[in-house]
């Protein structure tokens, strides 16, 4: 079960953003066009600087999953970017086809402040401040690149803190046990996740 307690979102934000998911997806794979954000009601909550990742689902299995941790552009315009690559850019996957658009589920994580405003990360100098069910994890260990795993992967896996450890250290492409490199940074984060299917 997902922690809510750190919901920034009204039930009608969430909706908006949904639905601005949802066109902006079928704009994509049925025109190639981008969706304007013109015609949809903006809160100022929306327009913020947020970042955000859209998770697509056949059937209930990953059919792409994209997004941005740093918040360089407003969450609407986050939403609607990322439910472009995940429908078209994620590596692991073919773009999505308009025949499959009926079976699409469209999940939004829109990612809540952390230490500093342009990023939602927050420090762990302790893995027993890692929440399952509110806290993504982030690790990385420059020069290489960093793996990422949404709150919600270790409570659709049924994983304790352990088992959330060694995944995002997978994710990462690290050896298991990386987090415990001094010269690691480890993050905890938090989103408000909703989707379609709720």
């Amino acid at each position: 079960m997902l922690d809510h307690s750190e919901d920034y979102l009204t039930p009608e934000e969430e909706r908006t953003l949904l639905q601005i998911a949802r066109d902006s997806l079928d704009a994509w794979v049925l025109r190639g066009e981008r969706l304007s954000l013109k015609p949809y009601a903006l809160t100022e909550t929306l327009r913020a600087l947020h970042g955000a990742f859209v998770t697509l689902r056949r059937h209930g299995t990953l059919r792409g999953c994209i997004g941005h941790t740093a918040g360089r552009e407003s969450l609407a315009e986050s939403v609607r970017d990322n439910a472009i690559n995940a429908a078209s850019r994620d590596p692991r996957f073919e773009p999505v086809q308009p025949e499959e658009l009926p079976e699409v589920s469209i999940e939004v994580s829109a990612l809540t402040p952390g230490d500093n405003p342009d990023t939602p990360f927050k420090r762990v100098n302790d893995i027993s401040e890692i929440v399952i069910g509110r806290d993504g994890l982030y690790i990385e260990l420059p020069p290489e690149r960093g793996g990422l795993l949404l709150p919600q992967v270790a409570t659709d896996q049924h994983w304790n803190v352990d088992q959330f450890l060694r995944a995002v250290c997978m994710k990462a492409g690290y050896p298991d046990g990386t987090w415990r490199d001094p010269r690691a940074r480890l993050y905890r984060f938090s989103a408000q996740v909703f989707g379609e299917s709720e």
